[in-house]
């Protein structure tokens, strides 16, 4: 009794990736043919950087862009974009550090940095984002996972608003939001030193 009920589990998880998929290559169609889905629908849209499907062009991360990595294929772990090799971050242990790309990777399964872009593959960036996190460095924050996370770090020196992002959906649909457009990840053009 238990095969069936096991093969029937499995039909129906194919069904809903092989759905998920499709939705996420219509998104991908619209825009490489230059239309923002937030204009077919009036709704801004905050898609995940994909461990599987590679990205369709990389693009230059510019000074204040906001990136992000895989965490073991679970979570992912944001930051923002300092220079050519820098970046900063809300380690772990509470300090907010500027750190090289290799260093931003280390220790996370992630090979890759994602650049939050629009649909023409723009990074997007607010021009007070760099300045507050500048400002921040080597400060110190009662590190929480689910409270007081990268998540929350990068949106306050966006936004200068404190509030708890406890997941890397909620940061994606704040982001959306604030910038009344869709939110791409591009895979960033960058050496890993």
């Amino acid at each position: 009794m238990a095969l069936p009920l096991l093969l029937v589990g499995g039909a129906l998880g194919a069904a809903i990736l092989a759905d998920q998929r499709e939705k996420r290559h219509a998104l991908e169609r619209q825009r490489h043919s230059g239309v923002d889905p937030q204009q077919l629908n009036g709704k801004a849209v905050g898609l995940h950087p994909s461990l599987w499907q590679s990205g369709h062009k990389q693009v230059k991360p510019k000074p204040g862009a906001i990136i992000c990595c895989f965490v073991y294929g679970v979570i992912e772990h944001t930051g923002i974009w300092l220079d050519d090799n820098t970046l900063i971050e809300l380690h772990g242990n509470g300090l907010i550090r500027a750190v090289s790309t290799a260093r931003f990777l280390a220790g996370r399964t992630g090979t890759k940095i994602y650049v939050a872009c629009n649909h023409a593959h723009q990074p997007l960036i607010d021009g007070e984002v760099l300045h507050r996190a500048e400002m921040e460095i080597f400060s110190y924050r009662e590190y929480d996972l689910f409270d007081n996370n990268c998540h929350r770090f990068v949106w306050s020196c966006l936004s200068g608003v404190e509030e708890s992002l406890p997941s890397f959906n909620d940061f994606n649909k704040k982001l959306a939001q604030y910038f009344e457009q869709s939110i791409y990840w591009d895979e960033a053009l960058i050496d890993i030193r």
